[in-house]
């Protein structure tokens, strides 16, 4: 069984998507090498992600790019579960799988679905209910040359929670971008 990985590239102030889910920001990123990105995308079965992001894409599909467009740049096939409280309104895109869920249900979905692939959270929300329930094996992160100001944060809980994390990988093909493999450091 493969695991439960939350990914995403960052900027330096902390948000992994601008106000209103902008990712036009990205483009400040470094490009990842090609082999990198397929070894990523090959391993990745399910993809998690939330409504609001799954609204934001469609209302931004004609100002984003290849890169922001689809996962990976298009090099990801696989399934995507939309966590929503209303899957009815989206039932009809064949591109996902929208499920009304506890977290620890979708992920339970998630990993059948996958099988041997990992499944891959790329919601803030999402990742933050999953790690209330130590479902997170491992993060991965990278991180843009940029500064955003405002936008959506990697991490935010009310009164704080404190996670440790330790590290397991660097990616050195892509030396800019500090991508780096983190797991939970468990008590």
């Amino acid at each position: 069984m493969g695991k439960v990985t939350w990914g995403f590239t960052s900027s330096l102030d902390g948000f992994i998507a601008g106000p209103g889910h902008d990712m036009s920001w990205l483009s400040a990123a470094e490009e990842l090498d090609e082999q990198t990105v397929q070894e990523m995308a090959d391993a990745v079965g399910v993809i998690i992600s939330g409504r609001d992001g799954y609204d934001a894409a469609r209302a931004q599909a004609d100002e984003r790019d290849e890169l922001t467009a689809e996962a990976y740049g298009g090099r990801w096939d696989g399934t995507e579960i939309i966590l929503t409280h209303r899957p009815q309104e989206i039932a009809d895109d064949p591109a996902i799988m929208p499920l009304d869920c506890h977290i620890t249900e979708a992920v339970r979905r998630a990993r059948e679905i996958a099988g041997d692939k990992d499944v891959q959270i790329i919601s803030a929300q999402i990742a933050r209910q999953a790690l209330e329930h130590d479902l997170i094996d491992e993060m991965q992160v990278f991180v843009a040359p940029v500064m955003l100001g405002d936008g959506i944060r990697i991490y935010e809980v009310a009164g704080g929670r404190r996670v440790d994390w330790e590290l397991v990988r660097t990616f050195d093909r892509s030396p800019r971008s500090f991508g780096r493999v983190y797991r939970p450091r468990r008590a």
